[in-house]
């Protein structure tokens, strides 16, 4: 699948500035932290090289309690965690109207493998029966968002001080995130938001030395 994905970045030479770096980000640390299970990666549904998969940027599950909880993930593979706190605030809220979420689901069914074993139940979750509540009980969202760090730019040492600067970076990311979300959420829908939020940030020296660390890794396994 990784394979796959590679050759699908590289089909366009825009690679560099669109987000399929981020939703692989994604994707590997949520199965890493998190041990979810891939439901849907759009990445691998794309039917043309310019293409932009709309909607979610994973979509994942995780067996709790014995249920089935749906992990419906965004990511901003960005330089400026300002920019990218704005961007994905709005685009988290504008993904819960309930049309968008009905016909998301709808071709997150059309996708799931009805030979995998959570199928059965995943597609129970997302019937059109199923009340939103309900499914967002069941639910949460993971958001990974990198950015250009302050600290890490300037930081040669991984020591108690760094650490602390990059603690105190994160929670201020976090704050401003979690803020607008709410207030986001509240002004459009006149109620509290209803989801649990997965956060992880990606601090960097630079974006682009990650993206030429990734470019040469993704363009070897083409080989």
């Amino acid at each position: 699948m990784t394979k796959k994905a590679a050759k699908i970045v590289y089909q366009t030479e825009k690679y560099g500035l669109r987000g399929e770096f981020g939703e692989i980000l994604l994707h590997i640390a949520i199965r890493q932290v998190y041990e979810t299970l891939p439901a849907v990666s759009k990445i691998y549904y794309k039917s043309a090289v310019n293409e932009t998969v709309k909607g979610f940027d994973a979509v994942h599950v995780v067996r709790k309690d014995g249920d089935l909880e749906l992990w419906i993930g965004e990511t901003k593979f960005y330089e400026n965690i300002t920019r990218a706190v704005y961007d994905v605030s709005k685009e988290v809220v504008d993904h819960l109207e309930t049309d968008y979420l009905r016909s998301e689901f709808i071709l997150i069914k059309n996708k799931i493998d009805p030979t995998w074993s959570e199928a059965e139940a995943l597609n129970k979750l997302l019937h059109e029966n199923t009340s939103l509540d309900s499914v967002f009980k069941q639910a949460c969202i993971p958001i990974l968002l990198t950015y250009d760090s302050d600290v890490v730019g300037v930081s040669e040492s991984d020591n108690e001080e760094y650490r602390e600067k990059i603690k105190v970076e994160m929670r201020d990311a976090y704050a401003n995130l979690r803020g607008k979300i709410n207030h986001e959420y509240e002004n459009r829908f006149n109620q509290y938001f209803p989801l649990v939020v997965h956060v992880i940030f990606v601090p960097l020296k630079e974006k682009k030395q990650l993206i030429a660390a990734l470019d040469a890794r993704l363009k070897a396994l083409q080989l």
